[in-house]
């Protein structure tokens, strides 16, 4: 263990910008500041300058742990659903906004910020839940790109899992060579995914009239029971508390300037990177719930929910012979681009709450032990049902994290003291204030009845 090296800006007095402790080293130090933004150019060059951290954080949008509520709410419901994925979506982007323009206007990450913000004990505790939330996360990442490994080339589930741990070095060869080249391979992934659904929904042919439809919430998704739960699921599923730290810390990376023009114009072109990036993500998302629409609802199909099972309808359903190759390759995208992401927030939750590094191979090995070491127990037990039932305990668990990080984000982005001039005004401060409360309510709601239905006291709705 080495200590943080210290920050290159002088210590601020709690009178100065709210905080109740001096600034410590600045997130993730190795990167920050190393992408140029070229401050007299034209819009293009400046928007192409910020392009990557908006990618970086949508990849939390779309990873394997969301495909199971949607592929089970399109099979079941048709395209109904497809309001409640767009809701979702809204409600990101407006997180992201806030997590971004603190990152950018204080210098801070959110788990720097909730270290400075705190007393010691509290700081502690709410680096504990992160660390649990964001091992949550990695497992859901494994067991997706062990399915995937294990769907496309037979590898069994187990050796899959173990296979994962490779990804601790490929991050630390690509992050040595630059936070551009990172951002560059997530960017190509997504792409790959895009393409896979792009090829599934021409070979679904859905119906263009009831997709638009579905984009219109209904009122029947409140008074079906069974409708609303999934409904739940997808939004309790949708904002990644790890996202949230991660977006706080990778908008630092641009070099802008540090004064209130900079800031102005590092918020606008970064909250328009982060937005296009998530309707990229709603797009994926959609088109897993079209496709399955599709393809199993209104057929004898209608109970597919895991993932295995639609790999392996995908083809003869269709009728097109890369449809489930395709499936697969989305999902080995997904799971590898959760993965690099995931476990880089890892790093900057660890740095920011402790202000502590450990030496970067070993930070990430023991994030990604964690995660291993259940998924291959269960893998090597129970097999395939007992991994799909450790993915839906992983997102319980990140339900349970999402208060501590949504609250303390929304509470230090309303403080005129933290943020100045940039301070949420009444209506952002408002909005967010509500979506905090459904996002919270709703993953307590999803908590309850997941627990009910693992218990046994009380039924499935």
């Amino acid at each position: 263990m080495i200590p943080a090296p210290p920050n290159e800006s002088p210590a601020h007095t709690p009178t100065e910008n709210g905080w109740r402790r001096a600034r410590a080293a600045n997130s993730l130090p190795e990167v920050h500041a190393s992408v140029a933004v070229p401050h007299t150019a034209g819009f293009r060059r400046k928007m192409f300058a910020f392009i990557g951290p908006g990618l970086m954080v949508s990849v939390g949008y779309m990873d394997p742990g969301n495909w199971a509520t949607d592929l089970a709410g399109g099979a079941r419901f048709g395209y109904t659903l497809l309001s409640v994925i767009l809701i979702s979506n809204f409600m990101a982007i407006l997180l992201q906004h806030l997590s971004l323009k603190l990152g950018i206007v204080t210098g801070r990450d959110l788990a720097q910020a909730c270290r400075d913000h705190y007393s010691k004990p509290v700081g502690l505790v709410l680096w504990f839940l992160c660390e649990i939330a964001i091992c949550a996360c990695d497992l859901a990442e494994v067991i997706g790109s062990a399915i995937a490994l294990n769907l496309l080339f037979g590898i069994p589930l187990v050796w899959g899992v173990l296979l994962t741990a490779l990804d601790v070095m490929l991050i630390l060869v690509l992050q040595s060579r630059g936070f551009r080249i990172l951002e560059c391979i997530v960017a190509s992934l997504i792409v790959l995914i895009g393409g896979c659904f792009a090829y599934e929904l021409i070979s679904a042919q859905p119906h263009l009239p009831s997709v638009l439809k579905g984009l219109f919430p209904s009122p029947q998704i409140v008074a079906n029971p069974e409708m609303l739960y999934i409904a739940i699921g997808i939004l309790g599923a949708t904002v990644m508390p790890h996202n949230l730290y991660l977006h706080s810390s990778i908008v630092q990376t641009r070099a802008f300037t540090r004064d209130e023009p900079g800031k102005k114009m590092a918020i606008t072109f970064a909250t328009i990177d982060s937005t296009a990036a998530l309707l990229i993500a709603f797009f994926i998302n959609a088109a897993i719930l079209i496709l399955s629409a599709a393809a199993f609802h209104g057929t004898e199909h209608e109970s597919v929910a895991g993932i295995e099972d639609a790999y392996q309808l995908l083809t003869p359903v269709l009728g097109a012979s890369l449809a489930s190759t395709c499936f697969a390759v989305a999902l080995l995208a997904s799971g590898q681009n959760s993965t690099l992401t995931g476990t880089l927030a890892g790093q900057i939750v660890m740095e920011g709450f402790l202000n502590i590094r450990l030496r970067p191979w070993l930070r990430r090995l023991i994030t990604r032990m964690v995660a291993i070491v259940p998924a291959a127990i269960v893998a090597a037990v129970s097999g395939q049902e007992g991994v799909n039932q450790l993915l839906i305990f992983s997102q319980v668990v990140l339900s349970l994290q999402l208060a501590f990080a949504v609250v303390p984000l929304v509470q230090f982005t309303s403080e005129k003291a933290k943020m100045g001039s940039f301070a949420n005004g009444p209506i952002l401060k408002v909005s967010a204030w509500l979506v905090t409360l459904v996002i919270v309510v709703l993953n307590v709601y999803l908590l309850v009845l997941t627990c009910q239905e693992w218990f046994g006291s009380g039924s499935n709705p």
